[in-house]
């Protein structure tokens, strides 16, 4: 199986801005949030990107995509009838073929010279699945994730079957259906925000949204449940950082994290520290006067 599409999910009402964000990437350069997503891909071996968007947004995309504008390839999501629906909608580019996914709020820090796309996309296509890429992630943070249960395949500590898929679990409903064997008390594998997936989801969310009726609302957790028992569907832990820039100071921790993992450092690092004994010589004065 060779990956050679990508789909990137951008037209939420809530997320329609956050890929046009400006931020300094590891390499000291001013980026978009589109931008380094899209380098993201590129790294992985992909050769053709598709950008879900609302109407009339594509312009503004394709500007800050700077010099890749060129790769992508924009279709429309009109109405929001969910995060499934966003991925149908780029069904006529995906056609039968594999493709890598990822949302267009989130932005990824490898801890190594291999890429987090370009890590998934060699399991994948080694594996001839579907694979989710996953993260140990605490109890806490479960209503911002979709959730999977299963069990590790022996002898592939990073590898899981997948068995069950759950969006935004309650506590109850993980500990009862998502505890998977290994993991520390209190943590599940929540989805880290990229998918290598095949044609066979696009027909799953394309009977969900023809039997909701028109238009019909579709999930892309509901369709990836579904895959379980269709086709050979594997989890992959991921061990790097990933940064959701649109809750609140998202894209401050993700320009610290960008930061911090890059080649100015040594320079963030003295600046931060600086702040902080400032902040701490301002304390000191106001106790002492």
């Amino acid at each position: 199986m060779k990956i050679t599409k990508a789909v990137i999910t951008a037209a939420g009402p809530k997320q329609r801005t956050l890929p046009l964000q400006t931020l300094i990437d590891r390499d000291g350069i001013e980026k978009s949030v589109l931008g380094i997503i899209v380098e993201e891909v590129l790294r992985a071996g992909v050769e053709e990107i598709c950008v879900v968007v609302q109407p009339g947004d594509e312009t503004s995309y394709a500007k800050v995509a700077g010099d890749h504008a060129g790769r992508l390839h924009f279709v429309h999501q009109v109405n929001a009838l969910g995060y499934g629906h966003a991925v149908y909608c780029a069904k006529d580019f995906i056609g039968r073929d594999p493709f890598l996914h990822l949302v267009g709020d989130h932005l990824y820090v490898s801890r190594t010279d291999e890429g987090c796309a370009q890590h998934l996309v060699k399991v994948a296509e080694a594996e001839a699945c579907a694979i989710s890429a996953v993260q140990a992630t605490r109890e806490n943070l479960l209503p911002y994730y979709g959730t999977i249960g299963g069990r590790r395949l022996a002898g592939r500590p990073d590898l899981y079957q997948v068995e069950t898929v759950v969006e935004k679990a309650t506590p109850t409903e993980a500990e009862q259906r998502l505890i998977v064997p290994g993991l520390r008390a209190g943590h599940y594998l929540c989805f880290f925000g990229m998918h290598v997936l095949t044609s066979t989801v696009i027909d799953i969310l394309e009977r969900q949204i023809e039997g909701a009726g028109q238009p019909g609302r579709a999930e892309l957790a509901d369709a990836l449940a579904e895959l379980v028992n269709k086709e050979k569907y594997l989890a992959l832990e991921i061990h790097d950082w990933r940064y959701d820039v649109g809750v609140k100071y998202g894209l401050l921790t993700a320009q610290l994290a960008l930061a911090l993992s890059g080649r100015d450092r040594d320079e963030v690092l003295s600046k931060l520290l600086e702040l902080l004994a400032l902040r701490e010589l301002g304390t000191t004065k106001n106790v002492t006067s």
